[in-house]
């Protein structure tokens, strides 16, 4: 999860030279309508020209950049994965124009057919495992120095929210000896999408020869190559959905079908669950105090609960006797007021 400084909600008007971008792409005469945005700069519009829909990125420069999008997409597409299609492009000026993936959104299907649940997830996870297999894409590497930054998060912004004065010195080298083992685990590495859940994954009903499992992929423009642990923690610790253990462990062993040391992943599972829980812990502190979205801090104590889950394993020993030594009880599940 990523944002720029000082987000703004965005207006509900698709900028000017959005016309005749559309015009030249063949949609000049097409109805705009604006889409709710997320945390970020980008906007999204869906696109109606008589019956027939696409969607328009606005991902204005300078303080965004559609170039990691399309690199992302371009990659996902060319190894068979159901990214939205590309129907034109100026990134210069921040416009795409991309395939409509429709309104089943995988949490919406969810909330109504809860039923569904296993064979969706089961799904999302065979995605994954095929990802994983597939050579890594053209994206930089999610190295220590990249995992230490987002882990610091935390104490940037939600230790000073509380007043706490923690030990930072310690909290990194407690982060550096739980790391290396898992840096040594990720080698070369796979493609990590970062934003895997069930808010950026489609359900497809399409039969145009790719082979995705149905499940159409959003929001991977701050794809990396890391290691395959991280999407999937990403799926089955959702910030924003409740996901019930006995399916999380399910789901484990459904990847875990594909390793070949089942409790070196696990291990490192629990690592970078850790680390990315405590890293969107600080993330939604920062929405709160920065930019005013308060909403976020309602998600904290879900974040907080499966973060205690990770912290138990014998891996993350020395995060655990940190947290012990600097966070209050109280604070571990609470809901973070901030002051903001």
């Amino acid at each position: 999860m990523t944002e720029p400084a000082n987000a703004k909600t965005p207006s509900d008007t698709a900028p000017p030279h959005a016309r005749d971008f559309l015009a030249e792409a063949g949609w000049g005469s097409a109805k705009i309508e604006a889409l709710a945005g997320d945390a970020s700069f980008r906007r999204y519009f869906r696109i109606d020209r008589d019956g027939e829909s696409a969607m328009l990125m606005d991902a204005p420069p300078p303080n965004e950049d559609p170039r990691p999008f399309l690199t992302a997409a371009h990659y996902l597409l060319d190894h068979g994965f159901r990214a939205p299609k590309v129907l034109a492009e100026d990134a210069a000026k921040g416009l795409v124009l991309l395939e409509d993936f429709g309104h089943r959104r995988m949490r919406d299907h969810l909330d109504d057919a809860p039923d569904d649940e296993t064979p969706i997830y089961r799904d999302a996870v065979s995605v994954l495992a095929q990802l994983h297999r597939t050579p890594a894409g053209p994206f930089r590497p999610y190295d220590l120095n990249e995992y230490l930054r987002e882990a610091k998060l935390f104490t940037e912004w939600f230790c000073v929210a509380h007043g706490l004065a923690v030990d930072d010195t310690g909290y990194e080298a407690a982060w550096r000896e739980v790391l290396a083992p898992l840096i040594e685990t990720q080698g070369a590495g796979v493609t990590v999408l970062r934003d895997y859940h069930a808010e950026n994954i489609m359900l497809l009903d399409d039969d145009d020869g790719f082979e995705a499992f149905g499940q159409g992929l959003l929001d991977f423009q701050d794809a990396l190559v890391g290691h395959p642990a991280y999407d999937l923690v990403s799926l089955l610790q959702d910030a924003r959905r409740d996901v019930d253990p006995a399916l999380e462990s399910a789901m484990l062993d459904h990847y875990l079908a594909h390793v070949d040391d089942a409790d070196t992943f696990l291990a490192d599972y629990a690592r970078l669950g850790a680390q990315r829980n405590a890293k969107i812990v600080g993330i939604f502190v920062r929405l709160s105090r920065r930019d005013g979205k308060d909403r976020y801090l309602d998600l904290i104590p879900r974040v907080w609960k499966a973060m205690e889950r990770d912290l138990a394993h014998p891996a993350l020993g020395p995060i655990a006797r940190w947290m012990d030594a600097n966070i209050p009880g109280e604070l571990r599940a609470a809901r973070g007021q901030t002051g903001a």
